[in-house]
């Protein structure tokens, strides 16, 4: 979440010209690999019929696209920090609002994805009927429907600052979306909706790993079926875990840079931003793209830019 960059910022701002530079090209270098990657997969996803007439498919193209906006608006906040970019009241806010639409999607994907996961399973002979394109379009509709009223709620609790109050609309620290919480009831409903967001995905996640493990061992599940489920269930709540783990990012930064001199702790930080906060964001890609047979010629082709061709591909089965 972009609370990993208030703290990357603070950092950053005391350094110099020259360690600001270097230290801006660690964080942009994997940033930039893992939005190519990205970018990659989701035009994977749209160059197939198979994939845009797929539910699990189009879930996937959904959760990566919400990742995708998300990790470029956390590193365009951590560049402008580095380059000392202050920004004004309501530049900082439209990026809030868009760091917020995309906040929460992922995680709710997730729990669409999981649900999916437990019907093919539990369910095999309704998968079908239950899970179809319409009902897929419908669920991606109420996860964005749901996080853009959160997003209103906050519009609104923001708007009851007293902007006409401040002598300049010039933000005095870098932006960041907690910069936007001006009140002291935006932040209670921010915490209040995170909380909420992240333990039904956890609950909702471990119910359906906790019903596939049990329909399993039921003589008629297919137990091939059954094993994949739950290992990309497994996958889903490592995930949740990561993005938890990114939410406590900053406490975790702010304890332990008492006891470690700031060369130490800036790399310790980079690192942590990378793996934590960077990388999960292109978890999805790397997980779908090694694991499913079906995306990954595909995207090993895309991904080499066409230099690399598809054995045979007439033979291909899933073909436009």
């Amino acid at each position: 979440m972009t609370n990993a960059v208030e703290s990357q910022n603070n950092i950053t701002a005391k350094l110099g010209l020259l360690e600001s530079v270097m230290f801006a090209t660690l964080t942009t270098v994997p940033c930039c690999v893992f939005l190519f990657i990205n970018v990659t997969m989701l035009f994977t996803l749209r160059s197939k019929t198979v994939f845009r007439e797929t539910s699990r498919y189009i879930l996937l193209f959904n959760l990566l696209f919400a990742d995708t906006v998300q990790m470029a608006l956390i590193q365009l906040l951590y560049l402008l920090a580095a380059c000392s970019i202050r920004l004004t009241y309501p530049v900082c806010g439209v990026i809030a609002i868009l760091s917020n639409l995309t906040n929460a999607i992922s995680p709710l994907t997730l729990v669409v994805m999981s649900l999916e996961r437990f019907v093919a399973v539990c369910y095999p002979l309704r998968h079908s009927t239950i899970i179809t394109i319409r009902n897929t379009a419908v669920a991606v509709f109420v996860v964005w429907t749901f996080n853009s009223l959160n997003v209103l709620t906050g519009l609104i609790l923001l708007l009851e600052f007293p902007f006409e109050d401040l002598e300049t609309l010039q933000m005095k620290d870098f932006c960041t979306r907690e910069r936007m919480l001006l009140g002291p009831m935006s932040v209670v409903y921010d915490k209040a909706y995170t909380y909420f967001v992240f333990v039904s995905v956890v609950v909702v996640v471990t119910s359906s790993y906790i019903g596939v493990i049990i329909a399993a061992r039921s003589a008629s599940t297919n137990k091939a079926s059954a094993q994949k489920a739950r290992n990309t269930l497994l996958l889903h709540l490592l995930q949740v875990g990561l993005s938890i783990l990114s939410s406590i990012y900053i406490p975790f930064v702010l304890a332990i840079s008492k006891f470690l001199n700031r060369l130490i702790m800036l790399r310790i930080v980079i690192v942590i931003y990378v793996c934590i906060v960077i990388f999960p964001r292109c978890l999805s890609s790397l997980i779908y793209g090694i694991r499913d047979q079906t995306i990954r010629p595909f995207l090993i082709c895309h991904l080499c830019c066409g230099l690399k061709r598809l054995r045979n591909p007439a033979k291909t089965k899933f073909s436009t």
